[in-house]
């Protein structure tokens, strides 16, 4: 399938066995792969909020919502009937209507996708706001092309932190001895930054996709060996995680030196595991 890719998109930016990276505007690349007709699993990605980061530029917010939309609408054609669309968005801005307008407000019903659930994702670091509440959670949303058909390993991420795990009805344990379904919020920390408190895994990029969040997605709504999307790769954290649990991964950043990022992170990553596979019993603990 890379090899197909490849001869679509040209030679990528960087390529290891698992991962597939080109530095250019995914709407490109998004078109040349439907002409192509080559299909994808599952996409899992996170784009712009148009809220002013320095890797965004501002638009008015209905041209943001037509431009997330069309990207959305070559993501369907080109995933797989039993694929699915993991969209994270935030919050934005609407001019004389709202200060903190959820984004799933604006876009939820104009894709080609069936919106399947809407995920809570809760987090205990952001924003201190001083004159509304400091905002603590951003929206997934979960789309699939069939709603009949598709893909949720709910033993995979079944959350063990059960309060009563040996309660009995008539005798039998009423709990999975995996442990809960996790529910639609997702408590997971934010990837922090600063001198004092900043996570293990930050990279420079200034909005950074958790670990934890992107295995969660990827070990509940795809399979092992299957191609998957991001459009917006950023830090590259779903490439990490997809190379970690057996899943392949193409993406696409228009930026060249968030691409770089990408890279030294799975290149640290694959020198993690050749040093496990060396010496094992230093990785025990």
């Amino acid at each position: 399938m890379f090899d197909r890719i490849k001869n679509v998109l040209g030679n990528p930016f960087y390529e290891n066995e698992d991962s597939i990276i080109y530095n250019m505007d995914c709407l490109e690349g998004l078109k040349l792969l439907k002409d192509h007709e080559v299909m994808i699993d599952a996409t899992i990605t996170s784009p712009p909020y148009n809220i002013g980061k320095e890797y965004e530029k501002v638009m008015p917010v209905d041209d943001f919502v037509s431009w997330i939309t069309e990207i959305s609408d070559l993501i369907y054609d080109i995933t797989k009937r039993d694929g699915c669309y993991l969209l994270n968005v935030g919050y934005l801005e609407v001019p004389n209507k709202g200060r903190a307008v959820p984004i799933t407000y604006l876009l939820w019903d104009k894709l080609k996708f069936y919106l399947n659930q809407e995920i809570i994702w809760n987090y205990g670091a952001g924003v201190a706001a001083k004159h509304y509440l400091s905002p603590r959670n951003e929206k997934i949303l979960w789309y699939i092309k069939d709603k009949e058909n598709y893909t949720f390993n709910l033993d995979d991420i079944r959350d063990p932190d059960v309060k009563y795990p040996n309660q009995k009805k008539n005798g039998k344990l009423r709990c999975n001895t995996l442990g809960k379904n996790p529910s639609d919020v997702w408590q997971i920390a934010k990837v922090t930054s600063g001198t004092n408190r900043s996570s293990d895994e930050r990279t420079d990029h200034p909005a950074q996709f958790p670990v934890d969040l992107i295995t969660r997605m990827v070990l509940g709504f795809t399979n092992p060996n299957d191609i998957i999307l991001d459009p917006f790769m950023g830090s590259g954290t779903t490439a990490d995680v997809c190379m970690k649990n057996n899943r392949k991964s193409i993406g696409f950043e228009i930026r060249e030196d968030y691409c770089q990022t990408i890279v030294n992170r799975l290149e640290n990553a694959i020198k993690q595991e050749e040093l496990k596979a060396m010496s094992p019993t230093l990785f025990q603990f």
